[in-house]
């Protein structure tokens, strides 16, 4: 694998992260779980020391930032908007293995139409997040 020997530093993907985890029904009985050496660049024991508490106030941030955004509601919002068609007959069919990617083609170039794709907003949700984060 290939890793970066570093600690959280971004707080808003920590707190989409951490949004995740938490709509996912949380840790359990786990934790978050540094993997702790200094960088190529910071060699000094101290570096490591303040890599850690670098790490727990960018994951507190997120954390809070992260409960924010559950209780606020708009970024579920948007995923359900966004995922509504598997919801669909068709979507359910897809979901349940009962339709397969080629049969979807082969509906879509029979009834000879123009499936236009649909923006994800995704600017408009990273300024959203970066909001909370403010």
């Amino acid at each position: 694998g290939w890793d970066t020997d570093q600690f959280p530093n971004n707080v808003p993907e920590t707190a989409i992260a951490l949004y995740h985890v938490i709509q996912a029904g949380g840790l359990g009985s786990g934790g978050l779980n540094f993997d702790a050496k200094v960088r190529r660049q910071s060699i000094d024991a101290e570096d490591l020391f303040h890599g850690h508490i670098g790490g727990m106030d960018v994951c507190a941030q997120g954390l809070l930032i992260a409960e924010k955004m559950i209780n606020d509601g708009r970024l579920q919002a948007a995923a359900d908007k966004r995922y509504a068609g598997w919801d669909a007959p068709a979507g359910q069919d897809i979901l349940g293995g009962r339709r397969t990617l080629e049969q979807l083609a082969d509906e879509v170039l029979a009834r000879n139409t123009d499936v236009a794709p649909v923006s994800g907003r995704q600017e408009v949700l990273e300024n959203w997040v970066n909001k909370f984060c403010g």
